[in-house]
């Protein structure tokens, strides 16, 4: 992703989408030629000259300072999440290098060993560019046979745009897809010379027109909590509350979780989905493993091997 792009149509989507009634300008009732405020209606409200923000705008954030981005960010009304990419686009790529790069993304025994005990609880370990790198029984059987897809198709995204089934399993489709789409962005915004999401987003662009639309969009997104209103093929409509956790020591890992009201009968559901998947977890070659999106599957790591480093 180059950064410049990113930050000229980045910062135009979000100025498009606001009017001078959303932010307290007058508005004299003049057709304008383009959707949202007007460059100099947003310079004024961050306090900087047209000609300072017109020149951001056009992709040159080198010496942009802390406070002025702030004041910047404040006036389009961003999220956290905006917010974080927005610093991150306007400031020089953190580089990895080509060794760390390349390097497989795995759990630790133990964080598998967790995955494990949670047999009520459906749950799944996400890595960079939102690579399934890791499950349980019960998450296997919720969101998909993950130990039975080609292991570079163990991918959120890819199951949200390619795989057929995901448009059945989610009652909001269109929501999950703005989230996923808007967490690649996020991604790309860490990590804009990682050749794997740079292949993924490729792929993605030319199989999906739904992805080339809701990519163009430039919505960001981070893993968060909410609902989701599921309708599973053995167990049927199911409403499920989920929650991101972040592991100490893996900043690019997180556990996500699912789990049902006490009570309901989706609570009940799940107890049947249970019983019905597999009584044994699948083998830790089938669990974990990092995905080679130029070719072919990474090794995964067995339960009693060490931990395996990662790049920080």
């Amino acid at each position: 992703m180059d950064q410049r792009t990113e930050l000229s149509e980045f910062l135009r989507s979000r100025r498009a989408r606001l009017q001078p009634v959303d932010v307290g300008l007058p508005d004299h009732g003049t057709r304008r030629r383009v959707p949202g405020l007007r460059r100099e209606e947003l310079a004024q409200l961050a306090g900087v000259s047209t000609a300072y923000y017109v020149r951001l705008e056009q992709g040159h954030g080198e010496s942009v300072s802390a406070a002025v981005l702030d004041s910047i960010a404040r006036a389009l009304r961003l999220t956290p999440a905006e917010r974080e990419h927005l610093q991150r686009i306007t400031k020089p790529a953190r580089r990895r290098t080509g060794r760390a790069a390349a390097r497989p993304q795995q759990v630790r025994p133990e964080l598998q060993q967790l995955l494990d005990a949670m047999e009520g609880v459906p749950a799944y370990v996400l890595g960079r560019r939102l690579d399934i790198i890791a499950w349980n029984r019960l998450g296997n059987a919720l969101l998909g046979d993950f130990s039975a897809m080609a292991p570079e198709h163990r991918n959120m995204a890819w199951h949200a745009f390619l795989d057929p089934a995901a448009r059945e399993l989610y009652d909001d489709w269109e929501g999950k897809a703005t989230d996923v789409v808007g967490i690649l962005r996020l991604d790309a915004g860490r990590d804009p010379d990682d050749p794997r999401l740079a292949s993924l987003i490729g792929e993605l662009s030319l199989k999906s027109a739904d992805f080339r639309r809701l990519w163009a969009a430039h919505d960001i997104r981070d893993k968060g909590h909410g609902t989701k209103e599921l309708h599973h093929p053995v167990v049927g409509r199911l409403t499920l509350r989920y929650e991101t956790l972040r592991p100490a020591g893996d900043p690019d890992l997180v556990l996500v979780t699912y789990h049902a009201e006490p009570g309901t009968s989706s609570a009940e559901s799940l107890r049947l989905l249970a019983s019905w998947a597999a009584p044994g977890p699948a083998g830790a070659a089938d669990r974990t493993g990092g995905v080679d999106r130029t070719g072919g599957a990474e090794a995964g790591v067995a339960p009693d091997a060490g931990p395996v480093g990662r790049e920080s």
